[in-house]
């Protein structure tokens, strides 16, 4: 169970990513413990445990005297990011299309049609989704592998599926058709609409900054 700290941590951090990604918080733009702390309504501790976040997602960096600031994003080394994960999730979903066991599967449709509310919170239930998969392909080192490359590219993946609702709706087709490749046994065709899935997640952030008008 999540302390009160974890907690505010994980609403500071959902906050500051946002801001990054709509452009409100520009490169360079101080991240200060104090002034955050006074915002949120909050000690420093649950404000500093957020931007350790940002700074291993590569969101935040030190600065002058050692304070974080926002991190200037380079798209061309976001890009090979993603395609790096695309490439790990379809390996991972090809494994998960022959090796779930019946209740997996079942829970994977679950999810899946839990998705396609709209009163949910569709980037809670899009992590669910692809930790199924994770789970299904049984292979802990893959899986941790991915889990230290998903700490990088997460926070932008919520941010362009909060911000933009029609990226939502595209996903949710995209998770289908996935569920339904791997329901079918079909490691191959899971793979490949898999990168495709993770192609359109960065096209959706590359959206966002060209709308922006910055590269956060």
């Amino acid at each position: 169970m999540q302390t009160t700290t974890e907690r505010w941590a994980d609403h500071i951090h959902s906050a500051l990513v946002q801001k990054i990604v709509s452009g409100e918080l520009q490169p360079g733009d101080m991240l200060n413990e104090l002034p955050l702390a006074d915002e949120f309504g909050v000690s420093r501790t649950p404000v500093r445990e957020a931007l350790q976040r940002l700074s291993a997602g590569g969101l935040a960096e030190r600065g002058p005297r050692r304070a974080f600031v926002v991190r200037q994003m380079d798209m061309a080394a976001m890009g090979d990011l993603f395609e790096a994960v695309g490439e790990m999730e379809g390996l991972v979903a090809h494994m998960a299309a022959l090796r779930m066991t019946e209740l997996e599967r079942q829970s994977l449709v679950r999810i899946v049609s839990e998705g396609e509310r709209d009163d949910i919170d569709y980037a809670l239930t899009n992590a669910r989704f692809h930790s199924a998969i994770h789970s299904g392909a049984h292979n802990q080192v893959l899986s941790a592998t991915l889990t230290d490359l998903n700490l990088r590219t997460l926070p932008w993946r919520v941010a362009q599926l909060r911000a933009r609702m029609s990226r939502v709706q595209s996903s949710r087709i995209e998770h289908r058709a996935i569920m339904e490749a791997i329901l079918a046994h079909d490691g191959d065709e899971a793979a490949r609409r898999m990168r495709a899935h993770m192609a359109a997640s960065f096209m959706g952030l590359v959206e966002i900054v060209r709308k922006t008008g910055s590269a956060p």
